[in-house]
């Protein structure tokens, strides 16, 4: 039987420290912020108590995962690895039936 635990390693990057470094970085890019505000629908002032729900950190990785450019130019920005950014996204979402986890 497969464990739905999954062992922790202490050299990965925290998935919030990652989720709220792409916020900053987005909080600094004015053309994209812009955009990916008017694709969630959600206003500049709700950011705030949004960043503690797991469905908008989930959103906003999956719009900076969804255009690879954006990806790689928040990576060189911050340093931060594209796989860190994988992983967060998957820590925020939970598989579905396509991820051939059931």
């Amino acid at each position: 039987m497969q464990s739905n635990f999954k062992s922790s390693n202490k050299s990965t990057v925290d998935p919030q420290e990652t989720a709220i470094a792409v916020l900053g970085w987005l909080a600094n890019e004015p053309d994209l912020f812009g955009r990916f505000l008017a694709l969630t629908g959600i206003e500049p002032g709700q950011v705030r108590g949004a960043i503690n729900d797991p469905g908008f950190l989930s959103g906003m990785l999956d719009f900076l995962m969804n255009h690879e450019p954006t990806l790689m130019a928040f990576c060189a920005a911050s340093g931060t690895a594209p796989e860190a950014v994988i992983a967060a996204a998957h820590h925020f979402s939970p598989p579905g039936l396509s991820s051939g986890e059931y």
